[in-house]
């Protein structure tokens, strides 16, 4: 059985300790291979579409924030290979999966599985930011409108 825990030589490594039949094994990580972005700073709006910041993107995951001013729309984009999550951090936009559509508020999420359509709509006057998740990475072309 495995616990976390912070390590007792420095507040900046944590160690994951497990027990193996030959004693203990210490996986270290430390602060500086934690890479963090504050979303505010990718927030920028654009009256001729939606404005798209790229947040990570690694070989496993990727992400993006998108601005959308009044009536904007984002879409239709589609990836036959990835999943992705859809998480509205403020505003309210529509947004359509297929054929079916749903409004969503500031906090609420969607899953967009593999193949589908996605479209995202602003649904109000006021600005809206989408931070949208796809694993694994979609390749370029599946991420511009």
């Amino acid at each position: 059985m495995g616990s976390l825990r912070v390590g007792g030589d420095s507040a900046e490594v944590y160690r994951w300790r497990m027990a193996a039949a030959d004693g203990t094994r210490v996986r270290s990580i430390g602060w500086a291979a934690v890479d963090a972005k504050d979303l505010r700073d990718l927030v920028r709006f654009d009256e001729d579409g939606p404005h798209h910041e790229e947040l990570f993107d690694s070989e496993h995951l990727w992400s993006e924030v998108v601005c959308l001013e009044r009536n904007q729309t984002l879409g239709t984009i589609e990836d036959p290979d990835s999943d992705a999550l859809v998480l509205v951090v403020t505003g309210r936009v529509v947004v359509q999966v297929n054929l079916g559509r749903k409004r969503l508020e500031q906090w609420e999420s969607t899953l967009v599985p593999a193949g589908s359509e996605l479209t995202i709509t602003n649904a109000t006057g006021d600005p809206a930011v989408v931070l949208l998740v796809a694993a694994p990475p979609p390749p370029k072309r599946a991420i511009s409108e």
